[in-house]
Protein backbone atom coordinates (compact mmCIF):
# COMPACT_ATOMS: atom_id res chain seq x y z
CA UNK A 1 0.00 0.00 0.00
CA UNK A 2 1.10 3.05 -0.93
CA UNK A 3 0.87 6.11 1.11
CA UNK A 4 -1.91 8.02 -1.32
CA UNK A 5 -3.68 4.72 -0.95
CA UNK A 6 -3.68 4.76 2.59
CA UNK A 7 -4.96 8.51 2.93
CA UNK A 8 -7.64 7.71 0.22
CA UNK A 9 -8.30 4.52 2.73
CA UNK A 10 -8.84 6.57 5.87
CA UNK A 11 -10.40 9.34 4.15
CA UNK A 12 -13.38 7.34 2.66
CA UNK A 13 -13.39 5.87 6.23
CA UNK A 14 -13.88 9.21 7.88
CA UNK A 15 -16.69 10.01 5.43
CA UNK A 16 -18.66 6.76 6.11
CA UNK A 17 -18.35 6.98 9.72
CA UNK A 18 -19.62 10.19 9.16
CA UNK A 19 -22.35 9.10 7.67
CA UNK A 20 -22.87 6.31 9.96
CA UNK A 21 -22.99 8.94 13.09
CA UNK A 22 -26.15 10.78 10.65
CA UNK A 23 -27.93 7.52 10.40
CA UNK A 24 -27.79 7.59 14.18
CA UNK A 25 -29.08 10.68 14.86
CA UNK A 26 -32.24 10.06 13.09
CA UNK A 27 -32.50 6.66 14.93
CA UNK A 28 -32.47 8.87 17.93
CA UNK A 29 -34.79 10.87 16.67
CA UNK A 30 -37.00 8.51 15.78
CA UNK A 31 -36.93 6.71 19.16
CA UNK A 32 -38.54 9.49 20.68
CA UNK A 33 -41.57 8.62 18.91
CA UNK A 34 -41.45 4.92 18.26
CA UNK A 35 -40.16 1.23 19.57
CA UNK A 36 -37.05 0.60 18.36
CA UNK A 37 -38.65 -2.80 17.35
CA UNK A 38 -40.77 -0.92 15.04
CA UNK A 39 -37.83 1.26 13.51
CA UNK A 40 -35.87 -1.70 13.09
CA UNK A 41 -38.46 -3.51 11.46
CA UNK A 42 -39.07 -1.03 8.75
CA UNK A 43 -35.05 -0.51 8.20
CA UNK A 44 -35.00 -3.88 7.53
CA UNK A 45 -37.79 -3.55 5.08
CA UNK A 46 -36.19 -0.90 3.39
CA UNK A 47 -33.00 -2.22 3.33
CA UNK A 48 -33.81 -5.86 1.30
CA UNK A 49 -33.86 -3.99 -2.39
CA UNK A 50 -30.22 -2.38 -1.24
CA UNK A 51 -29.47 -5.78 -0.26
CA UNK A 52 -30.77 -7.80 -3.17
CA UNK A 53 -28.13 -5.55 -5.60
CA UNK A 54 -25.37 -7.60 -3.64
CA UNK A 55 -27.12 -11.01 -3.25
CA UNK A 56 -27.89 -10.87 -7.07
CA UNK A 57 -24.28 -10.99 -7.90
CA UNK A 58 -23.48 -13.73 -6.20
CA UNK A 59 -22.14 -16.37 -8.56
CA UNK A 60 -21.01 -18.79 -6.38
CA UNK A 61 -22.48 -21.99 -6.70
CA UNK A 62 -24.47 -23.70 -4.45
CA UNK A 63 -27.81 -24.01 -2.40
CA UNK A 64 -29.29 -21.75 0.58
CA UNK A 65 -28.58 -24.45 3.46
CA UNK A 66 -25.77 -23.17 5.75
CA UNK A 67 -22.58 -25.66 6.25
CA UNK A 68 -22.54 -24.58 9.72
CA UNK A 69 -26.16 -23.68 10.80
CA UNK A 70 -26.11 -23.38 15.13
CA UNK A 71 -23.24 -20.62 13.76
CA UNK A 72 -25.03 -19.38 11.69
CA UNK A 73 -28.53 -19.47 13.77
CA UNK A 74 -26.64 -17.73 17.08
CA UNK A 75 -24.87 -15.21 14.56
CA UNK A 76 -28.53 -14.60 13.00
CA UNK A 77 -29.99 -14.04 16.73
CA UNK A 78 -27.13 -11.95 18.17
CA UNK A 79 -27.48 -9.61 14.63
CA UNK A 80 -31.14 -9.32 15.83
CA UNK A 81 -30.17 -8.48 19.60
CA UNK A 82 -27.70 -6.23 18.76
CA UNK A 83 -29.42 -4.01 16.15
CA UNK A 84 -32.67 -3.49 18.88
CA UNK A 85 -30.52 -2.88 21.87
CA UNK A 86 -28.39 -0.22 19.90
CA UNK A 87 -31.57 1.38 18.43
CA UNK A 88 -32.61 1.79 21.76
CA UNK A 89 -29.67 2.80 23.46
CA UNK A 90 -29.44 5.61 21.25
CA UNK A 91 -32.81 6.62 21.64
CA UNK A 92 -32.51 7.07 25.01
CA UNK A 93 -28.79 7.97 26.07
CA UNK A 94 -26.68 10.54 25.21
CA UNK A 95 -25.26 9.89 21.81
CA UNK A 96 -20.97 9.97 23.08
CA UNK A 97 -22.38 7.77 25.81
CA UNK A 98 -23.23 4.95 23.47
CA UNK A 99 -20.22 5.57 20.93
CA UNK A 100 -18.36 5.43 24.33
CA UNK A 101 -19.79 1.91 25.55
CA UNK A 102 -19.69 0.67 21.83
CA UNK A 103 -16.22 1.25 21.44
CA UNK A 104 -15.48 -1.61 23.18
CA UNK A 105 -15.90 -4.25 20.75
CA UNK A 106 -12.02 -4.25 19.66
CA UNK A 107 -12.04 -5.75 23.67
CA UNK A 108 -15.11 -7.98 23.58
CA UNK A 109 -13.96 -9.68 19.82
CA UNK A 110 -10.29 -9.96 21.43
CA UNK A 111 -11.67 -11.73 24.83
CA UNK A 112 -14.44 -13.65 22.59
CA UNK A 113 -12.12 -14.97 20.25
CA UNK A 114 -10.51 -16.78 22.69
CA UNK A 115 -12.80 -19.75 22.82
CA UNK A 116 -14.08 -19.10 19.09
CA UNK A 117 -11.58 -18.91 17.60
CA UNK A 118 -8.75 -20.44 19.76
CA UNK A 119 -6.85 -17.27 19.20
CA UNK A 120 -4.04 -16.76 21.95
CA UNK A 121 -4.33 -13.44 23.85
CA UNK A 122 -0.60 -12.23 25.17
CA UNK A 123 -0.14 -10.19 28.34
CA UNK A 124 -0.06 -6.69 26.30
CA UNK A 125 -3.39 -6.66 24.80
CA UNK A 126 -4.92 -8.39 27.66
CA UNK A 127 -3.96 -5.62 29.71
CA UNK A 128 -5.23 -2.98 26.81
CA UNK A 129 -8.50 -5.02 27.45
CA UNK A 130 -8.69 -4.27 30.95
CA UNK A 131 -7.60 -0.92 30.93
CA UNK A 132 -10.47 -0.11 27.86
CA UNK A 133 -12.78 -1.87 30.55
CA UNK A 134 -11.83 0.47 32.83
CA UNK A 135 -12.32 3.57 30.68
CA UNK A 136 -16.01 1.91 30.14
CA UNK A 137 -16.37 2.45 34.06
CA UNK A 138 -15.29 5.78 33.76
CA UNK A 139 -17.87 6.95 31.53
CA UNK A 140 -20.66 4.61 32.89
CA UNK A 141 -19.39 5.90 36.75
CA UNK A 142 -21.27 3.27 38.53
CA UNK A 143 -22.29 4.31 41.94
CA UNK A 144 -21.87 7.74 41.15
CA UNK A 145 -24.65 8.33 38.54
CA UNK A 146 -27.73 6.22 37.84
CA UNK A 147 -27.17 3.23 35.40
CA UNK A 148 -30.45 3.04 33.28
CA UNK A 149 -31.92 0.60 30.86
CA UNK A 150 -30.25 1.97 27.84
CA UNK A 151 -26.70 1.79 29.48
CA UNK A 152 -27.71 -2.12 29.94
CA UNK A 153 -28.98 -2.06 26.18
CA UNK A 154 -25.43 -0.16 24.57
CA UNK A 155 -23.76 -2.87 26.99
CA UNK A 156 -25.64 -5.87 25.35
CA UNK A 157 -25.36 -4.25 21.67
CA UNK A 158 -21.60 -4.21 22.21
CA UNK A 159 -21.52 -7.81 23.50
CA UNK A 160 -23.87 -9.27 20.67
CA UNK A 161 -21.97 -7.22 17.57
CA UNK A 162 -18.52 -8.60 19.00
CA UNK A 163 -20.16 -11.99 19.07
CA UNK A 164 -21.37 -11.80 15.52
CA UNK A 165 -17.99 -10.62 14.26
CA UNK A 166 -16.20 -13.50 15.59
CA UNK A 167 -18.74 -15.86 14.39
CA UNK A 168 -18.32 -14.78 10.99
CA UNK A 169 -14.45 -14.89 10.85
CA UNK A 170 -15.13 -18.37 12.19
CA UNK A 171 -17.43 -19.38 9.80
CA UNK A 172 -17.19 -16.85 6.88
CA UNK A 173 -14.49 -18.44 4.45
CA UNK A 174 -17.32 -21.39 4.13
CA UNK A 175 -20.16 -20.05 3.92
CA UNK A 176 -21.88 -18.20 0.68
CA UNK A 177 -22.49 -14.85 0.78
CA UNK A 178 -26.24 -14.50 -0.09
CA UNK A 179 -26.59 -17.42 2.75
CA UNK A 180 -24.33 -14.94 5.09
CA UNK A 181 -26.45 -12.25 4.32
CA UNK A 182 -29.93 -13.77 3.73
CA UNK A 183 -30.23 -15.40 7.04
CA UNK A 184 -29.69 -12.78 9.41
CA UNK A 185 -31.45 -9.90 7.64
CA UNK A 186 -34.78 -12.96 7.32
CA UNK A 187 -34.15 -13.04 11.04
CA UNK A 188 -34.33 -9.45 12.17
CA UNK A 189 -37.44 -9.30 9.44
CA UNK A 190 -39.48 -11.98 11.55
CA UNK A 191 -38.55 -11.19 14.98
CA UNK A 192 -39.39 -7.48 14.45
CA UNK A 193 -42.28 -8.52 12.58
CA UNK A 194 -43.65 -10.66 15.11
CA UNK A 195 -43.14 -7.96 17.96
CA UNK A 196 -44.44 -5.43 15.65
CA UNK A 197 -48.66 -5.80 16.40
CA UNK A 198 -47.42 -4.93 20.04
CA UNK A 199 -45.58 -1.74 19.68
CA UNK A 200 -47.23 -0.01 16.52
CA UNK A 201 -47.61 3.52 16.34
CA UNK A 202 -48.75 5.08 12.63
CA UNK A 203 -46.31 6.80 10.69
CA UNK A 204 -46.78 9.77 8.61
CA UNK A 205 -44.58 9.89 5.31
CA UNK A 206 -42.17 12.04 6.81
CA UNK A 207 -41.06 9.36 9.60
CA UNK A 208 -41.00 6.41 7.11
CA UNK A 209 -38.69 8.68 4.31
CA UNK A 210 -36.33 8.97 7.62
CA UNK A 211 -36.72 5.17 8.40
CA UNK A 212 -35.63 4.83 4.60
CA UNK A 213 -32.99 7.52 5.00
CA UNK A 214 -31.65 5.19 7.61
CA UNK A 215 -31.21 1.95 5.36
CA UNK A 216 -29.61 3.95 2.44
CA UNK A 217 -27.21 5.65 4.86
CA UNK A 218 -26.53 2.51 6.30
CA UNK A 219 -26.06 0.85 2.75
CA UNK A 220 -23.87 4.21 1.26
CA UNK A 221 -21.68 4.40 4.24
CA UNK A 222 -20.83 0.39 4.10
CA UNK A 223 -20.01 1.02 0.58
CA UNK A 224 -17.54 3.84 1.60
CA UNK A 225 -16.04 1.22 3.59
CA UNK A 226 -15.47 -1.37 1.09
CA UNK A 227 -13.67 1.68 -0.81
CA UNK A 228 -11.42 2.53 2.60
CA UNK A 229 -10.83 -1.35 3.15
CA UNK A 230 -9.54 -1.59 -0.51
CA UNK A 231 -7.46 1.13 -0.45
CA UNK A 232 -5.72 1.48 2.58
CA UNK A 233 -4.11 -1.03 5.42
CA UNK A 234 -6.33 -2.06 7.93
CA UNK A 235 -4.45 -0.90 10.47
CA UNK A 236 -5.21 2.50 9.60
CA UNK A 237 -8.61 2.39 8.12
CA UNK A 238 -10.22 0.71 11.38
CA UNK A 239 -9.32 3.17 13.88
CA UNK A 240 -11.39 5.81 11.72
CA UNK A 241 -14.43 4.87 13.63
CA UNK A 242 -13.05 6.38 16.44
CA UNK A 243 -14.01 9.71 15.23
CA UNK A 244 -17.97 8.88 15.50
CA UNK A 245 -17.41 10.71 19.28
CA UNK A 246 -16.29 13.80 17.39
CA UNK A 247 -19.88 13.87 15.43
CA UNK A 248 -21.18 12.71 18.71
CA UNK A 249 -20.35 15.76 20.36
CA UNK A 250 -21.38 18.30 17.58
CA UNK A 251 -24.60 16.70 16.76
CA UNK A 252 -25.71 16.01 20.74
CA UNK A 253 -24.92 19.78 21.23
CA UNK A 254 -26.61 21.13 18.63
CA UNK A 255 -29.68 18.88 17.94
CA UNK A 256 -30.23 17.53 21.74
CA UNK A 257 -28.77 19.86 23.98
CA UNK A 258 -26.11 17.01 25.34
CA UNK A 259 -22.73 18.05 26.90
CA UNK A 260 -19.46 15.71 27.15
CA UNK A 261 -18.09 16.54 30.03
CA UNK A 262 -14.79 15.54 31.10
CA UNK A 263 -15.34 12.67 32.82
CA UNK A 264 -17.12 10.80 29.28
CA UNK A 265 -14.56 12.41 27.50
CA UNK A 266 -11.55 11.00 29.58
CA UNK A 267 -13.01 7.38 29.59
CA UNK A 268 -13.68 7.65 26.00
CA UNK A 269 -9.94 8.49 25.50
CA UNK A 270 -8.99 5.58 27.76
CA UNK A 271 -11.20 2.99 25.75
CA UNK A 272 -9.73 4.09 22.00
CA UNK A 273 -6.47 4.02 22.95
CA UNK A 274 -7.28 0.68 24.18
CA UNK A 275 -8.82 -0.57 20.96
CA UNK A 276 -6.23 1.28 19.15
CA UNK A 277 -3.14 -0.30 20.92
CA UNK A 278 -4.82 -3.80 20.25
CA UNK A 279 -5.32 -3.16 16.93
CA UNK A 280 -1.22 -1.97 16.24
CA UNK A 281 -0.39 -5.29 18.03
CA UNK A 282 -2.51 -7.62 15.38
CA UNK A 283 -0.93 -5.37 12.68
CA UNK A 284 2.27 -5.24 14.04
CA UNK A 285 3.61 -8.41 16.49
CA UNK A 286 2.83 -10.76 14.74
CA UNK A 287 1.86 -12.95 17.32
CA UNK A 288 -1.77 -13.18 16.38
CA UNK A 289 -2.97 -15.55 14.16
CA UNK A 290 -6.60 -15.17 13.29
CA UNK A 291 -6.86 -10.61 14.15
CA UNK A 292 -10.23 -10.71 14.99
CA UNK A 293 -10.21 -7.23 15.15
CA UNK A 294 -8.37 -6.08 11.93
CA UNK A 295 -10.93 -8.46 10.65
CA UNK A 296 -13.84 -6.43 11.70
CA UNK A 297 -14.63 -4.63 9.31
CA UNK A 298 -18.11 -3.93 9.10
CA UNK A 299 -19.70 -1.00 11.71
CA UNK A 300 -20.96 -2.67 14.96
CA UNK A 301 -24.68 -2.87 15.23
CA UNK A 302 -25.94 -1.53 11.97
CA UNK A 303 -28.33 -4.07 10.64
CA UNK A 304 -29.17 -1.88 8.12
CA UNK A 305 -25.54 -2.31 6.04
CA UNK A 306 -24.16 -4.87 4.00
CA UNK A 307 -21.40 -6.78 6.35
CA UNK A 308 -17.81 -5.65 4.60
CA UNK A 309 -15.89 -8.61 5.19
CA UNK A 310 -18.58 -10.39 3.01
CA UNK A 311 -18.49 -8.09 0.01
CA UNK A 312 -14.49 -7.87 0.15
CA UNK A 313 -14.57 -11.44 0.01
CA UNK A 314 -16.56 -11.69 -3.03
CA UNK A 315 -14.61 -9.07 -5.31
CA UNK A 316 -11.55 -10.59 -3.80
CA UNK A 317 -12.62 -13.95 -5.67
Amino acid sequence: MTPTNNLKGALLALAAFAIYATHDVIVRYLGGAYSPMQILFFASLFSFPLITLILVRDTTQGNLRPVHPWWMALRSLSMVVAGLCAFYAFSVLPMAQVYAILFTVPLLVTLLSIPILGEKVGLHRALAVVVGLGGVLVVVRPGSAELSLGHLAAFTAAFFASAQSVITRRIGNEERQVVMLLFPYAAIFVVMGAGLGFVYQPMPLLDLAAVGAIAILGFIAAALLVGAYRAGEAALVAPMQYSQIVWAAIFGSLLFNETMDSTTIIGAAIVIGSGVYIVAREALSGNSENRPVLRTRSRTASPGSPRISQVLRRRKS
